[in-house]
């Protein structure tokens, strides 16, 4: 019986292959590597020391996906595929919406067709919107301000009715705060495409030299240095969540949304003080205008999860400068380079 991974080469899907190996799982992965890159997957392998079989398509393929259940034992799906970029979704949103929610409908139908009814979802805190207060629980309202964000939301609520329509579905909607962080071995990490849309890789290749200077957007906001608040998280921390999830959904029915966050917020400046310390490297910054739907705080009140998950983030803001610095200089050009093994399973 294995797990089947949707966008398992991709950031979180890679650190979350790892531990589902090295916690005895057997795994499938399937992706098209439209964002992310096979030689990811190749690392997962020479971290485990594991073999596990790699299906390169669209999920958007229904014949493809279709033979995959034909020919594998498929217990549970933990389901990451999806694009990914907030701005690019403004631009595009018929490419977001017919790629995120069209290609879970597919899998969801061919799921169903073969009785595999256990689901760990990758959602976002975007869901949340602009929250009313924090730390953010569970059941604060729900909205958005993008075509990403509506699609994870909209994924969520196909989701809730699929579980309502049928009681032996069992179905994790996992939220995600803001990821940061590297495998410790420094051989997987975050390989974004162009310039970086998030704070922590930007801050990297400002500090390798690759970027000249980080943005700060804002620093009039009401926090204790006037820079914006997030929640960032370990990326091994979010990957060992989904282990537990899965467990979770392989022994219970029903639909439940877990904030996977540490419950603690940093501002962008003590980021930026954090990284210089753990890298030793001086990050120049400038201070910009606000981006338009930027919020002063954002961060989870992760307890749900440590209640019925048993799952604690237990890294912390050290560890992920560290990890992610000790990623940049090995990989300086992300996994376009040798690769460490030529063997790959189809």
């Amino acid at each position: 019986m294995a797990i089947l991974v949707t966008g398992g080469a991709g950031y979180i899907g890679s650190h979350t292959c790892v531990e589902l190996l090295n916690s005895g799982f057997e795994i499938i992965v399937i992706d098209n590597y439209c964002n992310s890159n096979p030689e990811s997957l190749e690392r997962v392998k020479h971290i485990t020391g594991k073999e596990f079989k790699i299906y390169e398509f669209d999920l958007l393929n229904y014949e493809e996906l279709e033979n995959v259940f034909l020919t594998n034992d498929i217990e549970a799906v933990i389901h990451f595929a999806g694009l990914k970029a907030v701005g690019e979704s403004v631009k595009k949103p018929l490419m977001y919406y017919h790629n995120n929610i069209t290609a879970t409908l597919v899998l969801c139908k061919v799921m169903d067709k073969y009785g595999v009814k256990k689901l760990v979802f990758s959602s976002s805190a975007t869901v949340y919107g602009v929250p009313h207060q924090v730390p953010i629980l569970e059941d604060f309202p729900l909205s958005t301000t993008n075509p990403y964000g509506y699609s994870k939301l909209m994924i969520e609520e196909i989701m809730r009715d699929i579980s309502k329509s049928d009681a032996k579905w069992g179905i994790a909607l996992l939220r995600y705060f803001n990821p940061i962080g590297a495998h410790q071995s420094g051989l997987i990490g975050e390989h974004p495409n162009g310039i970086p849309n998030n704070l922590m890789p930007y801050i990297s290749q400002v500090a390798a030299g690759k970027l000249e200077q980080l943005m700060v957007f804002g620093n009039d906001y009401p926090t204790s240095d006037g820079t914006g608040v997030r929640d960032y998280i370990h990326v091994v921390d979010l990957a060992i969540a989904h282990v537990k999830a899965v467990k979770h959904v392989m022994y219970n029915q029903g639909i439940d949304t877990y904030n996977l966050g540490t419950g603690r917020g940093y501002s962008v400046l003590e980021m930026i003080k954090t990284f210089e310390k753990t890298s030793g490297k001086k990050i120049p910054y400038k201070i910009v205008e606000r981006r338009e739907g930027d919020v002063a705080m954002c961060y989870a009140d992760p307890l749900k999860a440590k209640h019925e998950l048993g799952w604690v983030a237990s890294k912390g803001i050290e560890d992920m400068c560290e990890d992610t610095w000790r990623w940049q200089v090995n990989n300086p050009n992300g996994y376009e380079q040798v690769t460490l093994v030529s063997s790959t399973t189809k």
